[in-house]
């Protein structure tokens, strides 16, 4: 994944979770928080998935 696209799914997450397209203006910092918040944990998934390996 892209940054980029990193960035869209977890603003499309905290769209979803708080139920709003766009914040208000009191919200817009806490809104823009986790945002960066569900990007960090996508790059964190991200580098700990193991792709192609088998366990057995």
């Amino acid at each position: 994944m892209t940054e980029d696209e990193i960035r869209a799914a977890a603003l499309q997450y905290v769209r979803k979770i708080s139920g709003f397209r766009e914040p208000s203006q009191r919200n817009a910092a806490a809104f823009a928080l986790a945002v960066d918040d569900m990007a960090a944990a996508t790059h964190t998934l991200l580098d700990r998935l193991v792709v192609g390996a088998r366990s057995h």
